[in-house]
């Protein structure tokens, strides 16, 4: 990912990520869990932000813990510098084992295959490996079952522990409808996830950490923090559900402001057709504005025709089809220079657009509005200092 500490010319795009507004952010969402500690997920490159800036500014204002989906994340940050605990949890046979045990990964099991794979590698490391069971409470995805296979999963980890091979640092789950407050699977996956932890503990599990709560389990369910709480969109000022609130709602601030330079103004006459299709034609003489960014850094085609912009001060809306590289917006006959500044999304006290505005506009969630943005998009970092 291009990353710049400071625009020293105009930029076709530029996405600013604000360093202070995450760290800020970090310590709102410690407030809200003041029991547990914080591990900020940084997969995805930060979801879109940067991931090594990122997780440096979230352990400078207090997490404890950092996260990512796949090893090659999490050896990806030991590479840059970053230090303490570091936990990944996409594996798929023959991944890198070794490598994330002599990086002092912990890494998640989820089936005696991970186990059994984990124990020859740290076989061949000479040293134990940091391992958390996950549990799969209902979300029906990754995690092993209750039942025997979680009886016989535990019992392999603690056989395997006694040999100096590994130590089970956590026991952990992932919630399926966290962010639909009163859903009937939330309590019952509470439910099975004490009694996973508590058969796991009576067999003799000494987990350092135990852990379930994602980014809108962290703001509204307080029983569900245990030990850890993992953040992943809050982290970013994003909230995980606009039915739960606004990031203001919880104390937390966007970081990414995505902009583009207009690449051009021009006057066209009426019943003029707008991009690929002509979905859109012009009511009557107007201006259009080309603004140079389009589905390949990022921008959702399904915004097309709906996607907003402020230029200028005021709201504008997509004309037409959002193409690879570019997109048109109707100005309306307003004439701003060829350069002026067209903001997409941001946090919104400039009366911009947000990046829920633009989930709303395409169809799907504020988590993919900026975990798509593209490496074509610099990222652009301010206030890199910590605070005070």
């Amino acid at each position: 990912m291009s990353e710049r500490t400071a625009p020293a010319a105009p930029l076709r795009a530029r996405a600013e990520i604000d360093l202070a507004a995450l760290r800020a952010n970090v310590r709102a969402l410690r407030a809200h869990a003041p029991g547990a500690a914080v591990m900020a997920v940084v997969k995805s490159e930060a979801y879109g932000h940067g991931a090594v800036p990122c997780a440096r500014a979230a352990v400078a204002a207090g997490a404890s813990w950092l996260g990512t989906a796949t090893p090659e994340e999490a050896l990806a940050l030991r590479a840059a510098g970053l230090p303490g605990r570091i936990m990944c949890w996409l594996w798929t046979p023959g991944g890198p084992w070794r490598e994330a045990i002599e990086a002092d990964l912990d890494v998640s099991v989820s089936g005696m295959w991970a186990l059994e794979e984990v124990v020859e590698a740290a076989r061949g490391a000479d040293r134990p490996a940091r391992v958390q069971l996950k549990a799969d409470t209902g979300l029906g995805r990754n995690g092993c079952q209750p039942g025997d296979d979680w009886a016989a999963l535990v019992r392999a980890a603690l056989r395997a522990e006694a040999e100096g091979l590994l130590r089970v640092t956590g026991l952990w789950s992932h919630f399926a409808c966290a962010d639909e407050p009163g859903h009937p699977s939330i309590a019952a996956q509470l439910g099975v996830f004490r009694d996973m932890v508590a058969y796991a503990e009576g067999q003799g599990v000494r987990p350092e950490v135990r852990h379930i709560a994602n980014s809108p389990a962290t703001l509204t369910l307080p029983e569900s923090h245990f030990d850890l709480v993992r953040t992943g969109i809050a982290t970013y000022g994003i909230s995980p559900s606009p039915e739960l609130g606004t990031p203001a709602d919880f104390g937390l601030r966007p970081v990414m402001t995505l902009s583009a330079s207009l690449a051009l103004v021009k006057h066209v006459p009426g019943g003029h057709g707008v991009s690929y299709g002509h979905r859109y034609v012009t009511r009557g003489a107007t201006t259009l504005g080309l603004v140079p960014l389009g589905y390949a850094d990022g921008v959702p085609r399904h915004a097309s025709s709906a996607g907003p912009v402020l230029v200028e001060g005021k709201w504008r809306t997509i004309a037409g089809r959002v193409a690879m590289d570019q997109f048109v917006v109707d100005l309306g006959g307003d004439e701003p220079a060829a350069g002026a500044e067209a903001v997409l999304f941001g946090p919104g006290d400039r009366g911009e657009p947000t990046a829920e505005d633009w989930a709303q506009a395409a169809g799907t969630i504020a988590y993919e509005i900026v975990t798509r943005i593209g490496t074509r998009v610099p990222r652009v970092y301010v206030n890199e200092e910590q605070d005070g």
